[in-house]
């Protein structure tokens, strides 16, 4: 076998575990999505009938109807100050030099390593010790700290990418720093700044560990209602749900990539 064939042979080897390892992960994804449809109040695979009642039932159920609000209201809040807040701190860090600079960086990235338990627990006991509400505020506070250092790893990329000489001709020409910030290096970094902002809502709207410390029945958002549900019901709505979810975030994601580009926005692919 010449060489040729036999570097032939090997890529028809390489995508044939490619093509294995995708369906080996997509697996469990088709069993959901076929018990879905079940007649039975059981989940159950194969199903034994077909229906549509439990895609009704996981739109009408209150608790996750609510669930969904509520983490729409602490998503956007939640990434909106992320991005604020990531801002003014990935620019601080990443253009000036002061004290205790790599301390700061540190405990910012630290939820990267630290189980969200850990951050929900400690929150809960804090609030706990002080006497204070567990409202909004305080998942909205939580989801900050655990989105925080992915808006950062975004904007530093933007940052990195930016022309400093841009900023420097600005300066030069007689421009304040904070003139020469909000409008010359936000706006180049506007890219930086969706990716980072689009990065958070995926994770704040997504967060279970956390929020199942820091939550209530009251605030309780969309992954934590399902968790309960599961906890007193064995039927296929939170199959149907996790095909709604599914289908939802993948017609997102295909219809911000259509009309915005997010290989460009989130910097793994070169402008044309």
């Amino acid at each position: 076998m010449t060489r040729s064939n036999h570097d032939k042979w090997l890529g028809y080897a390489g995508r044939l575990l490619v093509a294995l390892i995708l369906m080996f992960v997509l697996l469990p994804t088709v069993v959901v999505f076929i018990s879905s449809f079940s007649s039975t109040s059981v989940l159950f695979f194969p199903p034994k009938g077909w229906s549509l009642r439990w895609f009704e039932r996981a739109l009408n159920y209150s608790d996750f109807k609510n669930g969904f609000y509520a983490g729409l209201i602490v998503t956007a809040w939640a990434s909106t100050l992320a991005v604020v807040i990531g801002t003014t701190l990935a620019i601080a860090i990443n253009r000036y030099e002061f004290r205790f600079k790599s301390l700061i960086e540190g405990v910012l990235m630290s939820p990267l390593f630290i189980p969200h338990f850990t951050i929900g627990l400690g929150l809960l006991m804090l609030v706990a010790q002080l006497d204070l509400s567990r409202g909004y505020a305080l998942v909205i506070f939580c989801h900050v700290v655990l989105v925080l250092p992915f808006v950062l790893r975004s904007l530093y990329v933007s940052l990195h990418n930016l022309e400093q000489r841009i900023e420097l001709a600005a300066a030069s020409l007689g421009a304040s720093p904070l003139r020469v910030v909000w409008t010359i290096t936000v706006p180049l970094m506007l890219p930086g700044l969706f990716g980072g902002w689009l990065f958070a809502a995926i994770l704040s709207f997504n967060e279970f560990t956390a929020s199942l410390f820091v939550t209530t029945q009251a605030t309780q958002t969309l992954p934590v209602a399902m968790y309960n549900y599961v906890r007193e019901f064995a039927d296929p709505t939170l199959a149907a749900l996790s095909v709604i979810y599914i289908a939802t975030t993948a017609s997102l994601l295909t219809l911000a990539n259509r009309f915005l580009g997010l290989g460009r926005v989130l910097n793994v692919e070169s402008p044309r």
